[in-house]
């Protein structure tokens, strides 16, 4: 296989209505780049062009805990098995909580309302266009990128 068509995705979902929409499209692209360099792929526009990132936002009457009303934020971030050692998601985890709670204007003490959940996708079965996309295959185009000027 000669390109990569693939790449980790993480998917916030909120409530509606608690970022405001310029606040959303930074974050986006923050939550992508962090990501990108937790895995440790180059950053380049290649590989940024196939990060993905999802924010959805869901009625606040559909989503939060029975305690209070106060917004909750999930963030689902999935990889390939393999691709993060424990320190890397613990790295990611706390990287990804700060760029939440700074979007989102939380303090210390509400770092508990946002969840971090790391999906590995086991191997062979994660494809895009047609094809099946190798954990080995995809570390390969990193390397070769990361030599590229």
């Amino acid at each position: 296989m000669s390109e990569v068509n693939t790449m980790p995705m993480i998917q916030l979902t909120l409530p509606e209505g608690v970022l405001d929409a310029d606040t959303r499209a930074s974050l986006r692209t923050t939550l992508a780049a962090t990501l990108l360099r937790w895995e440790g792929a180059p950053d380049n526009a290649f590989f940024r062009s196939l990060a993905w990132c999802l924010i959805d936002e869901v009625d606040p009457s559909a989503f939060g805990s029975p305690e209070d009303d106060l917004p909750r934020f999930r963030v689902d971030v999935t990889v390939p098995q393999g691709a993060l050692s424990d320190r890397r998601k613990a790295g990611l985890i706390e990287e990804v909580t700060r760029d939440v709670s700074a979007a989102a204007e939380l303090g210390d003490a509400d770092s508990l309302r946002v969840w971090v959940l790391i999906h590995e996708q086991p191997e062979g079965t994660w494809g895009a266009a047609g094809n099946v996309i190798r954990f080995e295959e995809l570390r390969a185009v990193a390397a070769a990128s990361k030599d590229k000027p």
